[in-house]
């Protein structure tokens, strides 16, 4: 019952904003200034039905998702070095904070220098996510609980036992929180970066184009395809989450 509720209340709100939308388009009058939703729909249906739509779409997809695990791979492994030597945490600190705070766009222009158009977005991507993983799972690791690791070394764990058994279970919230803010990131700086730099079959490229050509309908369907995507995959991450959350914190754990 309380699901149903919930879809009713945001068809509402989607409705109202729909409304809002048609409203100023009316009121504007001028299709280059304000498409309608309806017209901009139809412009994405049409979009939907070519081979090329789900070609670009799927490259950007592809090349989002590579840069995104391949920092979270890399973010993983930081943490654990960095959280076992105080030197290299010393060192490396400062590094990945200050790539945290550096503006995307000035990532972009800087990489433009020595890196092709079409890897560039993937490269964006990495540089973006992996500090965020970093930072989390080696938060995650410095609040591990001290009783379970004496727990383990009282009873001479291995090493791969203690880190799946004490290590996973206590860092997994950190680090699916990472995953959860890291793919949002990772799409919109991933677009970002193909919008500057219009690699060859791309989302961004499209945007780019449509803008350049004044093609304003087109340049709200792809950005619809763009609102579509990301709140696709933050379903796909929440109900992931949901179901690793269920397995290592309902009921308990022993060791």
């Amino acid at each position: 019952m309380n699901s149903w509720k919930t879809i009713l209340k945001r068809m509402l709100i989607l409705a109202f904003w729909l409304g809002v939308w048609a409203l100023l388009a009316r009121l504007a009058d001028r299709e280059l200034l304000l498409p309608g939703p309806g017209r901009v729909l139809r412009r994405l249906l049409a979009l939907m039905g070519t081979a090329g739509f789900w070609q670009i779409t799927g490259v950007s997809l592809a090349r989002i998702l590579c840069g995104a695990l391949a920092a979270i791979f890399a973010g993983v492994l930081l943490a654990a070095a960095t959280s076992r030597s105080r030197f290299l945490d010393a060192v490396l600190s400062p590094l990945l904070t200050a790539v945290k705070s550096v503006p995307v766009a000035s990532f972009i222009l800087l990489a433009l220098i020595w890196i092709g158009r079409d890897i560039l977005p993937s490269v964006i991507v990495f540089l973006m996510v992996l500090p965020l993983v970093w930072s989390n799972v080696a938060a995650g690791i410095a609040q591990t609980d001290r009783q379970l690791l004496e727990l383990a070394r009282l009873y001479r764990f291995p090493p791969w036992r203690t880190v799946r058994r004490v290590y996973v279970p206590e860092v997994a919230p950190y680090f699916l929180a990472a995953c959860y803010t890291s793919f949002g990131v990772a799409w919109k700086s991933g677009v970002a970066a193909e919008v500057l730099t219009v690699p060859v079959r791309s989302i961004g490229r499209m945007l780019f184009e449509a803008k350049l050509y004044l093609e304003t309908v087109d340049l709200f369907a792809w950005t619809a395809v763009v609102v579509l995507c990301s709140l696709a995959i933050e379903k796909l991450l929440d109900t992931l989450t949901r179901r690793i959350g269920r397995r290592y914190f309902e009921g308990g754990r022993t060791l």
